[in-house]
């Protein structure tokens, strides 16, 4: 994806490491990970299983802490915050989708979509408004008063989407979001995200396909946890900027 006018940086993280355990059982899950992402962008992370793509996920959207190296999110950086702070931050600007939807089975989809925001303190009218309006947004709103076992994986998937991105929402981390879907399927809700992110959110998609990889507007590689290009090898953060993409 080229041609495009991006916006302002909404995500930087700096020198990113991540070491669970210590001494000589200690595992580093990330090792000096550099990344920025703009409004209006798409980023994938590919790599094997281990590489490190759901641990940065998790830190960059405030759900773990890195050992060492900064992230700052809409201009706020994480390690500053107290563990409340950060999960207000969580709750205003990120959201999440993942491979098993995670909607709550008791709810229709309106209620799976304005629940976040309700939980935030807005009005009971207010958040199902704007939960239609995110519905009607990816397309599913006539099924806003039904429940998840009456949706087809694609349909779920939807309101997953417009569950992460309603109210004020900009980052949107994807973990696997097409992992339980057919490949048909799985290219209409990367449509759906795609509009989002070019509708003015940014976004962190983890996939293993690069048929859906192509949907990004760049794709970063990691190996062991740590970024490198195609041949492998490591990439320095004067590199990343130099080339724009990895």
């Amino acid at each position: 994806m080229t041609g495009r006018q991006l916006g302002p940086v909404l995500l930087t993280a700096r020198g990113v490491t991540r070491v669970h355990g210590e001494g000589a059982t200690a595992v580093r899950a990330l090792d000096g990970v550099d990344l920025d992402i703009r409004l209006g962008e798409l980023v994938a992370v590919m790599g094997a299983s281990g590489s490190g793509k759901s641990t940065l996920l998790n830190i960059v959207g405030g759900l773990d802490t890195p050992t060492t190296g900064s992230v700052t999110l809409a201009g706020d950086e994480l390690s500053a915050l107290d563990a409340r702070a950060r999960a207000r931050l969580r709750r205003r600007a990120v959201g999440y989708v993942f491979q098993d939807f995670n909607l709550i089975p008791a709810l229709t989809a309106a209620e799976n979509v304005s629940l976040p925001r309700e939980l935030d303190g807005i009005g009971g009218r207010t958040a199902r408004a704007e939960a239609r309006a995110a519905l009607r947004e990816v397309g599913v709103d006539h099924l806003a008063d039904r429940f998840p076992d009456e949706m087809s994986g694609g349909q779920q998937q939807r309101v997953a989407i417009a569950r992460a991105l309603v109210g004020p929402r900009r980052l949107v981390l994807a973990d696997e979001p097409t992992g339980a879907l057919d490949s048909t399927t799985g290219e209409d809700v990367m449509r759906v995200l795609r509009a989002r992110i070019d509708a003015g959110a940014a976004g962190l998609l983890v996939t293993h396909e690069p048929r859906f990889a192509a949907w990004a507007d760049r794709t970063v590689f990691l190996r062991d946890g740590v970024v490198v290009d195609g041949t492998g090898r490591r990439l320095e953060p004067w590199s990343l900027q130099a080339a724009g993409s990895i």
